[in-house]
């Protein structure tokens, strides 16, 4: 882990000091990146935690060429290197065409274009960690069975921002993609891909309102058992979409909150690694059903502008779109920012899990400590 770690930093230090060289088709090229480290526990039946965690580590290395493209490399380093999950691994990797405000043309690995909250800098987002609805809704560890994306897909995307007012601001934001369907770093299986959009409208400055679809698949090549008889071959789990979305974000205050529905049965099995039975075990979990969905709601507000904040989230989920399986989340915290570069966050839960057959209600406290570079 060390050694590929060194590697790696050594390699993008390199790329980048090369790349600032006098060269007119290339600028701004810069070496970047975060930590999170994190403390937790938790008092749940049978599953007590109190661990520190070095929760996340990456590294990026971005820069424009000809003015007209912006290109951006990151990777990821936490935990375990034998899995898909937790391995060394590259997160983006991508180019875009900036040339227009109402027209740019991405090509890579990004954020799938679905909900607010997915495309967020997850210390930015606010929270010990993404929404319920959205960590399992938007390819983080998704519910269809697909390994850990944080929220990513290889694809092509058009966006663009346009309808100025009077004072030149945007009033109408979209985007739409075209992606694998199956998470990062992992070729296409089935050859059919998903489509992937929204559009926000900015009706005063600091608002946005928005609605997301995504229609596709996520598939597997293995073998399964349907009525007794052993089959073989690529088995494709449609997947049907949609968001609704608010935000209201001004003078260091954040309001936000977003509904996401699913229809689309899953895998029993959570693949982690491509070559671990899981990834062709081509099973289908009849027993989650088939929908799910999710709500939260937020606030942060400042008790010192920019430096001390409070919040309060209510989070939301039902994995099988029933009051029976919903896990809610009652959540306060705040946080404290040494310097905008580094930051304490602390924060309380109250959990109501129903899906427990005991002791529905448990609680997690968490702590974390955030630094930018």
């Amino acid at each position: 882990m060390k050694n590929i770690f060194l590697a790696a930093l050594m390699t993008m230090t390199v790329m980048g000091v090369n790349a600032q060289e006098k060269k007119s088709w290339v600028n701004n090229v810069k070496l970047s990146g975060y930590g999170m480290v994190q403390y937790q526990a938790s008092n749940q039946e049978g599953k007590e935690k109190n661990d520190f965690n070095l929760r996340m580590l990456r590294l990026s290395l971005d820069g424009r060429i000809l003015d007209d493209f912006y290109w951006k490399a990151q990777i990821q380093f936490n935990g375990n290197t034998s899995t898909l999950g937790s391995s060394p691994r590259v997160v983006d990797l991508f180019a875009e065409w900036q040339k227009y405000d109402a027209f740019r043309v991405k090509i890579g690995q990004f954020k799938r274009p679905f909900t607010f909250e997915n495309p967020m800098h997850p210390i930015d987002q606010g929270f010990m960690g993404y929404s319920q609805n959205v960590t399992k809704l938007a390819g983080f560890s998704d519910r269809a069975g697909g390994h850990s994306s944080n929220g990513r897909d290889i694809g092509v995307q058009l966006q663009g921002d346009f309808l100025k007012n009077g004072n030149g601001r945007n009033l109408i934001h979209y985007q739409v993609g075209v992606f694998n369907g199956q998470g990062i770093n992992v070729a296409d299986v089935d050859q059919r891909k998903d489509v992937i959009g929204g559009v926000w409208v900015m009706p005063i400055a600091g608002m946005r309102i928005g609605a997301f679809g995504w229609e596709g698949t996520y598939a597997r090549k293995g073998s399964w058992d349907e009525n007794g008889v052993e089959k073989t071959g690529v088995r494709s789990l449609p997947q049907h979409r949609y968001a609704f979305s608010g935000e209201y974000k001004a003078n260091d205050w954040t309001f936000r909150t977003e509904y996401i529905h699913s229809t689309g049965y899953a895998f029993t099995k959570t693949m982690n690694n491509t070559n671990d039975a899981a990834s062709t075990d081509c099973t289908v979990n009849d027993a989650a059903g088939n929908k799910a969905d999710g709500f939260y709601a937020l606030a942060i507000a400042p008790v010192v502008k920019n430096k001390v904040h409070v919040k309060a989230r209510y989070d939301l989920y039902r994995p099988r779109a029933e009051w029976g399986t919903s896990k809610t989340q009652y959540e306060i915290g705040a946080d404290y920012l040494f310097h905008k570069n580094f930051q304490i966050n602390v924060e309380y839960a109250r959990v109501n899990d129903r899906s427990l057959a005991t002791d529905h209600n448990y609680n997690v406290f968490d702590v974390e400590v955030d630094f930018r570079f």
